[in-house]
């Protein structure tokens, strides 16, 4: 879809129909202008063998987008489209936010304001986990680099921004559980004996060609150091040229689902372009993937389902219709809290959601 900026965007789309996607998607990578969402299925599970959906994901969306202070399409785009995601209500799962370059600022019904990204400036603070829980509102702004008045250089720089966010449902008993965000902080792991990283922390080892970043859960005996409501593993594979990865997969995650970012992948003789998904059968305990023409750089979710009934609808990921029913239910009623008008300075949402605050 073509969104920031949108006259980009629209170069994309007739260049993938005209030159192909894997040309469009090397053009994404370099000049932004696209989001490309992946709307899993959200079958239940039938036994515990046999499966249908892609559990516990719900939802895994790719963010490419450059702002740039000298286009004059952007501002008037911007006086009729925020930049950004203004208040919304969410319940019942978790949403991980991912940020590759850029970064968000976040504000929310708990009076929590926090910013991350990929960017010094976030001091290593590149992935946000926001447990949605029982309800709550937030807003997410991009983390735009403004020019500098005294440089007259600065007009002339574009704010690059990449990102995942992945939306991963938790167990009936998590679903009304209270609200909690946290900031995810880099570690560089050192050898094979630094398997203890810091709290809230993603383990990032690089060997043999391959950078893996664990966002959670494992990756051959490394696991990020703290506690998520779901049997789950998110993992970034960036591999030179040429470079094999292999990862031991637990018995328990019958569900695996790759996304290519960029670069050509090998797995057990199956090659996957760019800015595709492929999605796995459960075939022994290591998965093996090679780069090919050139580096590559892609995510892993992989799982176990959850043998429940889930139910998805609009920002709310429940067990039943009557549930999701409840839930906006409750948000009308302002138990989540009111929405604020994203232009609010942070003294005027602190008012307004003192004002209205959320019941959760």
């Amino acid at each position: 879809l073509p969104v920031w900026p949108v006259w980009q965007g629209v170069i994309l789309f007739f260049a993938g129909k005209l030159l192909g996607e894997t040309v469009a998607a090397e053009w994404e990578d370099r000049i932004g202008g696209r989001v490309c969402p992946n709307f899993f299925s959200s079958s239940s599970v039938v036994t515990d063998t046999i499966y249908g959906g892609t559990s516990p994901f719900v939802l895994l969306v790719h963010h490419r987008h450059a702002f740039m202070n000298w286009d004059p399409l952007r501002f008037l785009q911007k006086s009729f489209f925020p930049e950004g995601f203004p208040s919304h209500p969410h319940r019942g799962f978790v949403t991980v936010t991912y940020c590759l370059s850029g970064g968000m600022l976040h504000r929310d019904s708990m009076g929590i304001k926090q910013a991350y990204g990929a960017e010094q400036r976030h001091g290593g603070n590149h992935v946000q986990w926001l447990n949605t829980g029982s309800g709550m509102q937030h807003e997410e702004m991009w983390d735009v680099f403004e020019p500098d008045e005294k440089d007259e250089g600065s007009l002339l720089q574009t704010s690059s921004q990449e990102l995942y966010q992945i939306w991963l449902n938790v167990p009936s008993s998590q679903k009304m559980t209270s609200p909690k965000a946290h900031l995810l902080q880099k570690y560089g792991v050192k050898d094979e004996s630094d398997k203890l990283p810091p709290p809230y922390s993603t383990p990032i080892i690089t060997e043999c060609g391959v950078t893996t970043t664990v966002v959670c859960g494992d990756h051959n005996g490394i696991r990020a150091p703290w506690d998520i409501p779901t049997d789950a593993a998110i993992l970034r594979v960036e591999l030179t040229k040429g470079a094999t990865w292999e990862h031991s997969m637990p018995a328990s995650h019958k569900t695996a689902i790759i996304y290519v970012k960029s670069g050509f992948i090998e797995i057990e003789g199956d090659r996957i372009a760019p800015h595709h998904t492929a999605y796995l059968t459960q075939d022994g305990q290591t998965l093996t993937v090679r780069a090919c023409d050139d580096s590559a750089d892609i995510l892993l979710l992989s799982g176990a389902p959850i043998l429940e009934p889930v139910y998805s609808q609009g920002s709310m990921v429940m067990n039943s219709k009557s549930e999701i029913q409840k839930a906006y239910q409750d948000y009308q009623s302002g138990y989540m809290g009111v929405p604020w008008d994203y232009k609010l300075t942070d003294e005027e949402w602190q008012e307004h959601i003192k004002r209205y605050p959320s019941m959760y």
